[in-house]
């Protein structure tokens, strides 16, 4: 079966989620998988060999300076372009508080032809929730240029176990805040993106609630969903969830046997893995 990962990271060392020697080290703590840098061939052989086309999260540039982020997002554009089988394209990051400079770095990748192109929203990390109106132009923008918007959600890996959770506030990526944009904006496709752990029960009631919301579970196995999760994931979200890995943090042969493993027919996986996602993001 051909999949598609709607969201994992760069596992080169130029594009790698993780930069410092603390965070690489945490990696092996939280995750459990062990940090190994791919060249940008091996990237792309591997997801050939995984039978995988992926949308890559940059989440490191949002605190860059414009000059380094604007030569990361041209890497990660120039590799996109030489190797379209695999890579399908890629979730920007921004600081909100950046306002038009950032405005005017989504536009030109909008607008440089290196496959989809959407925003990534990180209340917890950015330490701005997705309903601060610092987030309205990324959303006007999007709604206008017909992409949808990646929201985060749920418990996340950064900060786990530090003091304070390095002063990252969970509530941050409450799916209320996903709610509130949804409803402001109906014409605007929201992916809710990772297990919206502790509040999975809240994040299936705005699916059913708001059309506009669809779901993708990159980030934990499927083993590991709530009951209800997975009895919606092959009842009545079937055609509303799709595929996430979390590359390279985690890596296909193992979530990608887990998914096999639950017990969901051929029908459903081949929606969940590839159909819903080929249609959503619009890859042909």
């Amino acid at each position: 079966m051909k999949i598609i990962d709607c969201h994992s990271h760069w596992g080169t060392q130029r594009g790698y989620i993780f930069r410092t020697p603390e965070e690489l080290a945490r990696q092996e703590k939280i995750w459990k998988t062990p940090v190994s840098y791919f060249t940008e061939q091996e990237q792309a052989d591997y997801f050939r060999a995984n039978n995988v086309r992926a949308v890559l999260d940059l989440s490191i540039t949002k605190f860059m300076a414009i000059d380094e982020m604007r030569a990361l997002h041209d890497y990660a554009m120039a590799q996109q372009r030489q190797h379209p089988d695999v890579i399908a394209g890629h979730w920007l990051q921004f600081d909100p508080r950046r306002g038009q400079e950032a405005i005017a770095e989504f536009e030109r990748c909008l607008s440089a032809g290196a496959g989809f192109v959407g925003i990534g929203v990180n209340g917890q990390v950015t330490r701005v929730p997705a309903s601060d109106p610092l987030w309205d132009p990324f959303y006007q923008r999007s709604a206008d240029a017909g992409v949808p918007v990646m929201i985060l959600t749920g418990l996340t890996g950064i900060g786990q176990g530090l003091p304070g959770g390095a002063g990252i506030k969970l509530d941050d990526g409450h799916p209320r805040h996903i709610d509130d944009v949804a409803s402001r904006y109906p014409d605007l496709r929201i992916l809710a993106a990772r297990p919206a752990y502790p509040w999975q029960d809240e994040m299936i009631a705005i699916l059913l609630h708001k059309p506009n919301v669809t779901y993708e579970l990159h980030g934990w196995g499927p083993r590991q969903f709530t009951p209800a999760l997975k009895k919606e994931i092959s009842g009545r979200l079937q055609d509303r969830v799709m595929f996430g890995c979390d590359f390279p943090v985690l890596r296909y042969e193992k979530v990608l046997a887990d998914w096999r493993s639950e017990g969901y027919s051929d029908a459903v996986l081949q929606k969940v893995l590839h159909d819903n996602a080929q249609a959503y993001l619009g890859l042909g």
